[in-house]
Parts: C-alpha cells; sequence; structure tokens
C-alpha cells in the first residue's frame, strides 16, 4: 500500500462521504478531503461537512485547515494534501481522497505544477468591483480558452486568472503535468473511482439534502457573519453561503432562495460531471459492492 492511493468522487449529493467511510473501514484506510469548501474553519453544514460521530473512528485531514477570512489557493491545498497521503502511506494505512473539487483532485493526481503568480491586491481590489459577469466577459476578451473552461459564476476564479493574465501578460497557461505515462515518475499507483446518478435521482438527493439542511445552513451564516466573516466573503463562498446570506440580509425570500439553490446546486453538479468526464481513468460505479471489487483487484 506504500504507494497506492484511491480517488472517490462524484457530483454533490452522490453519497460520497458515506461509501468512503465503508470502505476505509474494510481496507484500513484514511479520507484525505478534497472539497473547497471544508477546508474552512466554521463552514460546517453549508459545505455538507462531516461530523465526528459519522467519521466512525476514520481519521479525516484537510478539514477545518484555513480562515475562511481568507482566500485558501490549490497550491496550498496540493502542499497539504501530499504531506497527508505520505503520513498515512507512512503509517502503512491506505489513503482515499474524497471530494467533488474537481481541480484539486486533479493537483494531486496529475501532480499539477500550479502557476506561481504572486497576489496584485490593487489589481484585486479593482476587480472585485466588477460584477462577476463583466470579470467573465473580461476574460473573454482576454483569454477566450480561458474563458470557455472556468466557471462564469466563481468570482474567485476569474479574478485570479485575470491576475495571471495581467501579471504574464500572455494567456493562462495550461497546467503543466509532471506525472506522465513512465511510471517510474509517477507519485501514487492510483485507482478512481466515480459514483454514478441518474440526472433524476440527483435532483431528488439534492432537494433532500437542501430541505433537511437548511434551517442549520441559516443559523450558520448568521454565526459567521456574527464572527466577522464579510457578507461579501460569503459571497466568494458561493452556493449555499451566498444565498443564504442574501436571505439573511433580506435581499430575496425564502422561497427564492430555495428555488434559486436548488437550481444553482443541480448547475453545479452538470459542472462537476462535465470536469469529471474530461478523465477517461474513471471507474463509475453504482454501489459499494462495485467499488469493493475494484479496489481489491487493485490492491492485489
Amino acid at each position: 500500500m506504500r504507494n497506492k492511493l484511491i480517488v472517490i468522487l462524484g457530483q454533490t449529493a452522490s453519497g460520497k462521504t458515506n461509501l468512503s467511510i465503508k470502505l476505509a473501514k474494510e481496507f484500513g484506510g484514511q479520507i484525505v478531503s478534497a472539497d473547497s469548501r471544508q477546508v474552512y474553519k466554521g463552514l460546517d453544514i453549508g459545505s455538507g461537512k462531516i461530523t465526528k460521530k459519522e467519521m466512525s473512528g476514520i481519521s479525516h485531514h484537510l478539514i477545518d485547515v484555513a480562515n475562511p477570512k481568507r482566500k485558501f489557493s490549490v497550491s496550498q491545498y496540493q502542499s497539504l494534501a501530499k504531506k497527508a497521503i505520505k503520513k498515512i502511506h507512512h503509517k502503512n494505512e491506505l489513503p482515499f481522497l474524497v471530494g467533488g473539487t474537481g481541480f484539486y483532485i486533479k493537483s494531486i493526481i496529475d501532480d499539477l505544477i500550479i502557476p506561481s503568480v504572486a497576489p496584485n491586491w490593487k489589481l484585486r481590489k479593482n476587480l472585485e468591483s466588477k460584477s462577476t459577469k463583466q470579470l467573465f466577459l473580461m476574460l473573454k476578451k482576454l483569454d477566450p480558452e480561458r474563458a470557455n473552461n472556468i466557471d462564469p459564476k466563481n468570482p474567485r476564479r476569474l479574478i485570479r486568472a485575470l491576475e495571471i493574465i495581467k501579471a504574464t501578460k500572455k494567456p493562462v497557461p495550461k497546467l503543466h503535468i509532471i506525472n506522465l505515462d513512465t511510471p517510474k515518475i509517477k507519485l501514487y499507483k492510483i485507482l478512481q473511482i466515480g459514483i454514478k446518478k441518474s440526472p433524476e435521482e440527483l435532483k431528488k438527493l439534492i432537494q433532500k439534502r437542501l430541505k433537511k439542511r437548511i434551517k442549520g445552513i441559516i443559523l450558520e451564516v448568521k454565526k459567521l457573519n456574527s464572527l466577522g466573516l464579510s457578507w461579501k466573503r460569503m459571497e466568494e463562498l458561493g452556493l449555499e453561503y451566498r444565498f443564504v446570506a442574501q436571505f439573511v440580509q433580506g435581499l430575496i425570500t425564502y422561497q427564492q432562495m430555495m428555488t434559486i439553490l436548488q437550481k444553482e446546486i443541480e448547475h453545479y453538479s452538470k459542472r462537476q460531471m462535465t470536469w469529471f468526464k474530461r478523465d477517461s481513468r474513471i471507474f463509475w460505479i453504482k454501489n459499494y459492492a462495485e467499488a469493493k471489487k475494484l479496489i481489491k483487484n487493485f490492491l492485489q
């Protein structure tokens, strides 16, 4: 198990957490989270963060490692995740990389070299005053290729892309992959398992989870704001935090919030699948038995 890594990925609400716990118990593993919001302290219910009870004694890494007031970069994630995986391997246990943030996962499995452009705070302040639509149009004009492969509603990523372009005077470089097909230079032997749900099933799961958690998310958003997390920062954190914050401020009604959230989470899950479909190395499964069989064969 010294250099093996299991990846459990899938769309939001697809059941990654429950599956990964069962598999980690079965194969003596520990879990490294690959979720861009679960890294933040205090973002618990809205991010769907696992509770201590749900962990069932399985060690989890890369949860609650960052201050939500400050942005946590992919390069920071990559560095901490590699350390966690190394630590698990040293214990002769099996690391499970689990989550739905495709870029986080790719940074590990393909050992990406991420462009090292220092933050330009003056530029960021200027760009933050613009709407996501304006930012997207700016990016489309400067780098059409990057615009075609970015979430047009994510201001953080749009600003970062524009920041790189302004600093280098060139389009955003394609992320360089060190991990080519030569086995000698691969960091890990990797098995990627994806949970497959039909659009109809996923829609129902999203709706059920949202209804179950919404009261808790509203209380969480109020608490975060009382502790100094600005409405502007919650807007950047997206989805539940963005729209619940708008409701708490009285900008939208409860019903508007619920309708928008359902729609936006569904759109987000589609974007996740679009990302995952680019990777032909993923084995798609429907249940625990299929995943268990794949891992048994992989470990032989």
